[in-house]
């Protein structure tokens, strides 16, 4: 037997000889992924921790007793005032409150709303299927809308339509949302010189319609606060598209693709627009979590009985459970949306986490 076959002989027999397994690198690359996971979790946890400490005492600030909007503004002796205080611990030392909250909170028990005399936790269950239809709608039309019209205008970057989508985009963008849905109830619902009142003013449904009447009467209502949302969000995720798409139309993997005689459309489909999606990801997240917290402004100016809507009636009171639950609730969303963005992004490019 010749030396160089004893030698590998000897090292195949003998594992403390033997090269690093073909599962090493795969071994090592789930205990890198399962280690950025667990820093990713530990952080919005923190993150939620934070919200839960802000939510309680940021609202503490706002003007106002709730105990005497309870009262319906009736006269009521000092012992009835006490009664009600005592009923909600609302004469407990600040500190005791904060530590009843938290231990509830933990349990998923966020209170009680002064005002309605219910269970927040129902209450926002309550509310939430409104604010997700609303937005729910608006988020996959903006999506939709704001990356089609990102990756065109960016593989026509300098032509007319590039121009005119940008400057359309960035001009929606750019307005108040409350004002161009109170914009649109006034030519839309109102009316305007020509144009007749076409839409409802507000709620989300006339009421006494059933089956598929009643279906129509909800998107018949749901179309100014839907608009308002697209033509206010879509911007943001067409300039996004935009400008990752035009980071990576100069690579040199693109200019091989082309080489190889794909077309052009095949070339933007196949390649460029998967490679520049990172950056979209992560605002398409971000957004999601927005669609759970709802918008406040718009859901306010539309009387839509969605989250945003029962925000700011329990802002007004102020309802301080429902409000301390609803905060938490849209911050939670967004974290969570964030933090699934960030686990989904390795999986995405894998010179994420390393």
């Amino acid at each position: 037997m010749s030396r160089a076959a004893s030698a590998a002989e000897a090292t195949t027999g003998d594992p403390a000889l033997a090269g690093p397994s073909a599962g090493e690198p795969r071994t090592r690359t789930a205990y890198t992924y399962a280690r950025y996971v667990a820093g990713k979790l530990a952080g919005a946890a923190v993150s939620l921790f934070a919200v839960l400490v802000t939510s309680f005492f940021l609202f503490r600030l706002i003007p106002g007793d709730p105990v005497k909007f309870m009262t319906g503004g009736r006269q009521v002796s000092a012992e009835q005032l006490a009664t009600y205080r005592r009923e909600f611990g609302l004469d407990l030392p600040l500190w005791e409150q904060f530590t009843d909250y938290c231990g509830k909170a933990l349990t998923g028990d966020l209170g009680t709303s002064y005002q309605f005399r219910a269970p927040v936790v129902d209450k926002i269950t309550e509310a939430l299927p409104n604010t997700l239809l609303l937005t729910g709608t608006a988020f996959v039309l903006y999506t939709v809308l704001g990356v089609f019209l990102g990756t065109r205008s960016a593989w026509r970057h300098g032509r007319l339509g590039d121009r005119l989508n940008t400057g359309l985009a960035l001009t929606l963008y750019s307005l108040p949302s409350f004002w161009l849905g109170l914009l649109l109830i006034i030519v839309f619902s109102v009316g305007m010189g020509p144009i007749p009142g076409l839409f409802p003013t507000g709620g989300m449904e006339s009421g006494g319609e059933e089956g598929f009447a009643y279906v129509v009467d909800v998107a018949h209502h749901l179309v100014l606060p839907v608009v308002t949302l697209v033509a206010v969000e879509y911007g943001q995720t067409l300039l996004v598209t935009r400008s990752a798409l035009l980071d990576e139309m100069g690579g040199d993997y693109l200019t091989t693709a082309r080489a190889k005689g794909l077309r052009d459309d095949l070339v933007r489909r196949r390649h460029a627009v998967p490679n520049a999606m990172l950056p979209t990801v992560t605002l398409i997240f971000v957004n999601l979590g927005r669609t759970v917290a709802g918008v406040i402004l718009v859901e306010t100016v539309f009387s839509w009985p969605g989250l945003g809507g029962l925000f700011y009636q329990a802002l007004s009171v102020p309802d301080l459970p429902l409000v301390q639950g609803l905060f938490f609730v849209f911050a939670a969303a967004v974290i969570v949306m964030n933090t699934l963005a960030d686990l989904i992004y390795p999986l995405l490019d894998p010179r994420v986490g390393r």
